[in-house]
């Protein structure tokens, strides 16, 4: 007989009853993607980030106030939560010590603030989420102001929906008239300061009630206004590097504190850079309310750097002004920058 025969006697011979079955493992369960619906989370605000933990406030402004620690669920893995973020809690959220909730999901944003880590870089990284305000903290002298860093605070400001607001410090050390010339005709609050005289009345005013963003770079004495706007905050404070004349960062997360008389402010690490990857180019006249303005004008799409630019030809004709070929200049550079990127 040959070998095929004898396959096909052995399939005949076959019975199912002979068959091993494997029993199925006790407590297996089917796999579905069908989430829970945790209707018993609760609600708490994502004060400041630490190696994969979240300190999350919980009945915020109530008497049973408490701050739980927390970590983001599974589902959650690739979206990221920042500070300032409300979340939806399950778990454990007594906030005992050693104990350990879970959030479970992100209510709705407000407001987002992104940068990238360069021009060429598109991939955004979120800072803080629900802020209607920014503190640009800039130092009149030791580090000298950035013109170019603070138009790019501005840009993100104003492609999140923030308002900002901009503090010249240290005036004492200089005077700050030919660098706010720069931002004449915006429509922003500009507060000065001395080195030994914050300006907390006049901040305090205007941030108080709201959610508010703190940003700067490294020295100009960011911390130090924090820490006097905000009794107790105790962030560290640094100082500037007689050499390279650069600050040294003191602030390593971002947090927030509670503001005297009702809001949040969200403190940020000192940074040297702001790259606007992540912005569209027409974002970028958001933050020039005036040469905006005169944009309307421009010819369809108009790269706002040749001579048919309604920009260029009002600030060849001196219409904006002394400052306002300086001002045209930081656009042309922002957009020529995001350009690049596409």
């Amino acid at each position: 007989m040959s070998s095929r025969d004898d396959d096909l006697e052995r399939f005949d011979r076959f019975d199912e009853s002979s068959a091993k079955v494997r029993p199925p493992k006790r407590g297996s369960k089917p796999r579905t993607k069908t989430r829970p619906a945790h209707d018993d989370s609760v609600p708490g605000r994502v004060i400041t980030v630490d190696r994969g933990r979240y300190m999350t406030l919980v009945n915020e402004g109530e008497l049973a106030e408490t701050v739980v620690i927390a970590k983001r669920a599974r589902e959650l893995s690739r979206t990221s939560i920042v500070t300032g973020d409300i979340v939806d809690l399950v778990g454990d959220v007594t906030g005992a010590d050693g104990s350990l909730a879970r959030i479970v999901r992100i209510q709705d944003r407000s407001t987002v603030l992104r940068r990238s880590a360069d021009d060429t870089d598109q991939v955004e990284r979120m800072i803080v989420a629900n802020a209607d305000r920014m503190l640009i903290v800039v130092a009149a002298a030791n580090p000298e102001p950035r013109q170019r860093l603070v138009d790019r605070y501005l840009v993100a400001a104003f492609d999140a929906g923030i308002l900002p607001i901009l503090c010249i410090t240290k005036t004492d050390l200089a005077d700050p008239t030919e660098f706010l010339e720069h931002f004449r005709g915006l429509d922003f609050p500009i507060v000065t300061s001395r080195s030994d005289a914050p300006p907390v009345d006049a901040i305090s005013e205007l941030l108080r009630g709201h959610t508010s963003v703190a940003v700067g770079h490294s020295g100009v004495g960011k911390s130090t206004l924090v820490n006097a706007l905000v009794p107790g905050a105790d962030r560290a404070v640094g100082v500037v590097n007689d050499v390279t004349g650069r600050g040294r960062h003191t602030s390593s997360s971002t947090v927030s504190f509670r503001f005297p008389g009702g809001g949040w402010l969200i403190d940020t690490p000192g940074v040297r850079s702001f790259g606007l990857g992540h912005v569209r180019p027409e974002s970028v006249l958001a933050a020039f309310t005036d040469l905006a303005a005169v944009a309307e004008d421009c010819p369809r799409g108009c790269n706002h750097r040749d001579d048919d630019c309604a920009m260029v030809d009002a600030v060849a004709h001196g219409e904006l002004g002394a400052e306002g070929a300086a001002r045209l200049d930081s656009v042309q550079r922002l957009i020529g920058s995001l350009d690049s990127v596409s």
